[in-house]
């Protein structure tokens, strides 16, 4: 037996349940969802989001850890008078699930409010499933949805914006307020759209253009030359970022997404 009350929030799940109408009707607009879409959302709690897009769609896919809020979940469509058997509940870790065998058949649209402490992972581990992903609309803390669009040469531009680049499209859609949630988060919110593409930077080998991202921007301060000294001499760095326009001080943040690409196709030797 539970020792939480239904539905509530749990600390260790990073819960913070979407209650705002207004901003649930903004998110559905924006998804734009179509009856024959295969839809997968990730956390859905308390069910909020699940009504506010069940009535456009044929059928939910639900990725929920938290087995107390199952119940109240189906008691919320029980209310909004929803067909149960068009919500299919996978009570699972959203990081250990197999997202290309959830819904085989169609491109995959996955939607979400994510724990916040796992957002960074669970959007690698998606994204290792981007050949059968249309699009993504999570809701997020507004600093990692800033990271993940950020420009180069500014503070928020980071490892991050460069591996999910090389991936995926991605657009930041509106922020949402501490207000919208309950219970409140101490910090703002944000939607993003991800939408994965097919080696949208031609990178040769993703395994070592992640490889050389996370050591060029390991030591932010230190100019790329001194960074990765584990892939090449200085001299060839230096070679490199000459014939993009750079010279031997230039920082990891200064380099775009596409420079990233043609740095490790050109240090690759595998």
């Amino acid at each position: 037996m539970s020792n939480y009350p239904e539905g509530y929030a749990k600390k260790k799940f990073g819960q913070h349940f979407l209650h705002d109408p207004s901003v649930l009707e903004r998110i559905v607009r924006s998804v734009n969802p179509k009856t024959s879409d295969a839809f997968i959302e990730i956390g859905p709690g308390r069910g909020a989001l699940t009504v506010a897009l069940l009535p456009h769609i044929s059928e939910l896919h639900a990725i929920e850890i938290d087995t107390d809020v199952i119940p109240v979940l189906k008691n919320k469509l029980k209310e909004q008078g929803l067909d149960e058997s068009r919500l299919i509940i996978h009570q699972q870790d959203a990081l250990k699930v197999d997202y290309a065998h959830v819904r085989a058949e169609r491109p995959l649209r996955l939607i979400g409010n994510l724990p916040y402490n796992i957002s960074t992972p669970l959007l690698f581990h998606l994204l290792k499933s981007s050949d059968e992903i249309q699009d993504m609309h999570f809701m997020l803390q507004k600093e990692v949805v800033d990271r993940i669009v950020a420009a180069p040469g500014t503070s928020d531009y980071g490892r991050l914006t460069v591996a999910i680049a090389a991936r995926a499209k991605s657009e930041y859609l509106f922020l949402v307020k501490p207000g919208a949630f309950n219970p409140p988060p101490k910090v703002d919110s944000a939607i993003v759209r991800i939408s994965p593409l097919q080696n949208p930077l031609k990178v040769e080998n993703l395994k070592h253009f992640d490889q050389v991202v996370t050591a060029a921007f390991s030591q932010r301060r230190k100019t790329l030359c001194n960074c990765l000294k584990a892939f090449a001499d200085k001299e060839r760095i230096q070679q490199f970022l000459s014939g993009i326009g750079f010279n031997e001080n230039a920082r990891a943040e200064t380099l775009s997404p596409a420079h990233f690409a043609l740095l490790s196709n050109s240090l690759n030797v595998a």
